[in-house]
């Protein structure tokens, strides 16, 4: 752990709390200089150019744990709708934030410069069809050299299109992209949700069979920031996106994901995932898909957890999950904070979170005698990976399969592996703090973590759904607000955590969490093809697979 001096200050009637530590102010213009050999410029789509418009699409900040994204969108709106981070009980709390919304709406879609904030927008969906317009205009001798990019591509794309599936439901996607592809602007129809993912689901397929026997280039393993070029990494993550995607919808279509998944699961050469080769003692840094922050990146996420209240520790996830079993992870998700008496400061005795149903006085006054997120793994970590999908979930995603369709022994099996690939990911997160390294936290021995695996309240016993709401639960606890919006879709899914939300005195029609998040006023209001949606456009409204 590590304590710095904190200070209050007022804004908007709302205190904020900053550490009183210098850092640099980083934009994306910082890291320009490690990309601008591997990006051509967007009005020039040449042959060169699909390997830039890739490498754009990878240093993506809706993954990197950037500032904006993090303050702005996962810490206040997924991240309070699952309780994957603390949040003021106000009454308001519950109401969207349509310009934040907004952005990150846009952000998919666009590469526009934004103004306010002095970047260059990477939106995927506008790189992957700039990335198929100049394909098409290389010549057929020439593509296959392309193939890679192409592929990685589309399941760079996927993995953010889904997301926004499972955030609000029907979204534009096959018709987008007319101003980039040919300079005109058409307004693109919002395609079925439901078969979206069946597209995604065919294409993921689709991609995995290629890389199966794909050979990298030199210039994909150049251009590729995040796995260097591995095809086999490019395979597994391909598949385990799939099983991810085949187990949301695993309750409204039982039958065809299962058949599906245990296809995967019954026979893993064929079908290799991202699950660590199911060893508890893996290494993230090799075995997730995560991409590195820029070599010339020294920002951190101290103002994006401080400025929006954020600090403290969720109720549910310290208070119920994690103290009545001693979990070893929580040295590096927490620190134990505490308060400054004539110039000393005194640490808190033990780890707490203030109650989910504490007034927003209460919140206010009593703050610096709970816990906050700990400062070397998250608040003064310049290191910090973006992550797309890791082990631990890949392992509770199978034991769920196999407790329900399968085999028993391997549920357990794989639940065990993913606590301790979950244990061994967060610690990993903590040694990432070169900056301070002398304050990162020891990992537990192994019998620390088989004692914790065996607690009663963790151990893979009881009934088949005591079983099952086991699973939910850690792989929720695992999500944390890093990954907010895969923990809010599970939520969703499972209804596990058994949660609860705060709802007096919340203002009329913002009494609960939405299903969903309506659609931001930038494309209500200028995409006339909004009507065909509108009637399914409220926040009551719920994902199709939603049906539990």
């Amino acid at each position: 752990m590590l304590i710095f001096n904190l200070r209050l200050v007022m804004d908007m009637k709302r205190k904020y709390v900053y550490i009183t530590l210098t850092i640099c102010s980083v934009i994306f213009a910082s890291c320009k200089k490690e990309l601008e050999e591997k990006f051509n410029n967007p009005e020039n789509t040449s042959e060169t150019s699909i390997a830039g418009f890739f490498t754009s699409m990878l240093n993506n900040e809706k993954v990197r744990p950037s500032y904006y994204n993090v303050r702005t969108f996962l810490l206040q709106e997924p991240g309070k709708f699952s309780q994957t981070n603390f949040f003021y009980n106000a009454n308001d709390i519950y109401r969207h934030d349509d310009g934040y919304i907004g952005t990150y709406w846009k952000e998919f879609y666009h590469t526009s410069y934004d103004n306010d904030r002095q970047i260059t927008l990477n939106g995927v969906m506008a790189l992957y069809r700039l990335m198929e317009k100049a394909y098409r205009e290389t010549s057929e001798a020439d593509q296959a050299k392309y193939d890679l990019f192409m592929q990685a591509g589309r399941i760079i794309l996927i993995y953010h299109a889904s997301q926004l599936v499972d955030l609000w439901g029907d979204i534009p996607y096959s018709e987008t992209g007319s101003l980039e592809t040919s300079s005109t602007v058409n307004n693109a129809k919002f395609d079925d949700q439901k078969e979206l993912y069946m597209e995604f689901i065919s294409d993921l397929t689709a991609a995995a069979t290629y890389f199966s026997d794909a050979t990298a280039t030199a210039q994909f393993n150049s251009y590729d920031i995040m796995l260097g070029g591995d095809t086999h990494k490019w395979r597994k993550f391909a598949n385990a996106l799939k099983l991810r995607l085949l187990m949301r919808i695993s309750f409204y279509d039982e039958s065809s994901a299962k058949q599906s998944v245990m296809e995967m699961l019954s026979n893993a050469a064929q079908y290799p995932l991202v699950d660590g080769d199911n060893v508890g003692s893996y290494n993230p840094q090799t075995e997730d898909i995560i991409i590195q922050p820029l070599t010339d990146y020294t920002g951190n996420l101290n103002n994006a957890i401080m400025e929006g209240g954020t600090y403290a520790a969720p109720d549910y996830l310290l208070n119920k999950v994690l103290l009545p079993v001693n979990d070893p992870r929580i040295p590096v998700l927490f620190d134990r904070y505490g308060k400054t008496e004539n110039g000393v400061f005194k640490p808190n005795k033990e780890y707490k979170a203030l109650a989910v149903n504490a007034t927003v006085n209460d919140q206010e006054t009593n703050w610096s005698s709970y816990s906050t997120w700990d400062s070397v793994t998250f608040l003064v970590n310049s290191k910090l990976p973006g992550i797309m999908i890791t082990a631990s979930e890949v392992n509770f995603l199978k034991a769920e399969a196999e407790q329900r369709w399968g085999n028993e022994s391997n549920a357990k099996t794989d639940y065990e592996t993913a606590l301790r690939q979950s244990i061994v990911f967060y610690y990993y997160l903590n040694s990432t703090n070169t900056a301070y390294a002398n304050r990162r936290e020891t990992v537990p021995t192994d019998a620390a973590i088989t004692a914790f695996i065996r607690n009663e309240q963790v151990a893979y016993t009881g009934s088949s759904n005591d079983k099952l709401a086991k699973i939910w639960t850690q792989k929720w606890a695992h999500f944390g607000f890093l990954q907010s919006p895969q923990a809010w879709a599970e939520y969703r899914r499972t209804k596990y955590p058994l949660l609860n939300f705060p709802t007096e005195g919340k203002l009329q029609g913002y009494r609960t969490p939405p299903n969903r998040l309506v659609y931001p006023s930038s494309e209500t209001g200028y995409n006339p093809n909004y009507q065909a949606v509108q009637s399914k456009d409220t926040r009551d409204n719920k994902i199709f697979w939603d049906v539990k």
